[in-house]
């Protein structure tokens, strides 16, 4: 009975996670005419990231105007370009990410004369909450306790990604601590070798001073 018990509680866990994880709202933005602006994902090696966006037409009844164009680019932190469309209303972009860090995702809208301002609808997800579960289902046919289990299993894996990451940190930093450390004391024995020998050198001196004073 304790152990349903235990099991029950983790599998709520698991769930909770999976849903802050999943749980994913699209943003919006304004752009000025010549300007541009850029949205940051970190996003970890061999994720899989994937973003949509349009133009929020500002008249349902109305086309979108020339003037509401954009250019969007995406790239790395090491500046690898995974992403570029020119003069679009809408794009989406798909990756599975070959470098770890920070991802900039940069809209520019044209300059016109007079200044617009364009409002952006931009979704952009990486990870587990890249993953879209509903078509999963569909394709594979499976039933819901084997999706839930898959959906867990993915949770449990991007956990144990991060508690490795971490510790790949955390031993970093007490090689840094260690090195410190290390550096301190050789600097201290230093300064107490350099202050004992200029300790002696004023003792030699004042001696050698005094004994030419008595000689005279």
């Amino acid at each position: 009975m304790h152990i349903q018990i235990q099991i029950q509680k983790m599998s709520l866990f698991l769930v909770l996670i999976l849903g802050s994880c999943i749980l994913a709202e699209s943003i919006r933005f304004d752009l000025e005419s010549g300007h541009t602006k850029c949205i940051a994902e970190d996003i970890k090696t061999n994720s899989m990231t994937v973003g949509k966006y349009h133009v929020v037409n500002p008249s349902e009844d109305r086309p979108l105007p020339e003037s509401h164009k954009i250019t969007v680019r995406v790239t790395s932190s090491y500046g690898n370009s995974y992403h570029y469309s020119d003069h679009v209303h809408e794009g989406h972009f798909a990756f599975q990410a070959t470098e770890a860090g920070d991802y900039m995702a940069c809209f520019f809208a044209a300059d016109y004369k007079p200044s617009t301002t364009i409002t952006v609808d931009f979704d952009w997800k990486s990870g587990i909450a890249a993953k879209d579960w509903t078509n999963v289902a569909k394709k594979g046919s499976i039933e819901s306790m084997e999706l839930e289990l898959q959906k867990m299993f993915d949770v449990v894996q991007s956990i144990h990604e991060e508690m490795f990451f971490l510790r790949e940190r955390e031993k970093e930093m007490q090689e840094l601590n260690v090195s410190t450390n290390s550096k301190m004391a050789w600097l201290s024995i230093l300064s107490l070798f350099i202050c004992l020998s200029v300790a002696g050198l004023q003792l030699w001196h004042l001696k050698t001073f005094f004994e030419k004073k008595k000689l005279i």
